[in-house]
């Protein structure tokens, strides 16, 4: 039900008061104790008409309520949180938190953010194509980054102007709440796709790969995964030392990066509050 009986012309007409189209708190107030004076005409109107379009649409409402579920339920998986992590694999309770906030993120932003944007926007429906198959079953998601960034990116312009704020006022054209929460989460949204996955390997970085691909080289006696070698205790001082100064540095690489995810991790869950559709 896209429209209420309520607020129809013809509810108007039973009611004998016009309702508004927009109000300010203190005008619906005053809007309500007007029409309540006609308390048959105002109870017709306003209850009576919703409890015969409840009663004259319930088999579609029932129907949709059941393919709600069912999007909810299989599709969407809105009670869940889930990840790309590869299927089949052991993955530490820290991997999963991190990948499944942050996939779910994208989801979000990708099918959630996406759908919105094309389906208000006539400009948008025209440049991005919606599937076929969303024809034959209109409550499948699909995804489209390009859609659900344009939605953001318009979010993280808007301003305080004259529509809602005084033109005196501390912040008359300053970027409002919401803008600064889209913006914050582009920057995650964009690290996540795009500057995470360019990360080097500290092993690589620091040099302890070609230090590993070295002694497998050098020495016969290496085990299934070369740890006799690499680890065993009659190596030279100097050696040690060098063994020492790469994991060093590797364990120092790796550590900025798990300081960088938590960091990120921090200020998805801030700005959470600001993630809906």
């Amino acid at each position: 039900m896209k429209n209420y009986w309520s607020c129809t012309k013809f509810a108007d007409w039973i009611r004998g008061t016009p309702k508004p189209l927009a109000a300010t708190t203190e005008e619906w107030s005053e809007w309500r104790k007007k029409a309540a004076k006609r308390k048959i005409r105002y109870w017709l109107a306003e209850e009576g008409f919703d409890y015969l379009q409840k009663f004259i649409y319930f088999p579609l409402t029932w129907v949709r309520n059941i393919r709600y579920y069912v999007d909810n339920r299989w599709d969407t998986r809105t009670h869940a949180l889930t990840s790309n992590l590869k299927k089949g694999q052991w993955h530490e309770f820290d991997q999963r938190l991190m990948h499944s906030a942050f996939d779910e993120l994208v989801n979000f932003i990708e099918i959630e953010q996406a759908c919105f944007q094309i389906a208000c926007t006539e400009d948008s429906q025209k440049k991005h194509k919606i599937p076929w198959y969303r024809s034959i079953f209109p409550f499948s998601s699909y995804r489209c980054p390009e859609a659900g960034l344009s939605h953001l990116e318009w979010a993280a312009s808007l301003k305080h102007d004259e529509a809602w704020d005084d033109p005196n006022g501390p912040d008359f054209r300053k970027p409002t709440a919401q803008a600064l929460a889209a913006r914050e989460i582009i920057e995650l949204y964009k690290w996540w796709k795009e500057d995470r996955p360019k990360r080097a390997d500290p092993m690589d970085t620091s040099g302890w790969s070609d230090y590993c691909d070295q002694k497998r080289k050098e020495t016969d006696d290496l085990g299934e995964d070369g740890l006799s070698s690499l680890f065993r205790n009659d190596q030279s001082e100097a050696e040690q030392e060098r063994k020492r100064k790469i994991l060093d540095l590797c364990w120092k690489l790796e550590q900025e990066q798990e300081d960088e995810d938590t960091n990120m991790l921090i200020r998805l869950v801030k700005v959470r509050h600001s993630i809906w559709t």
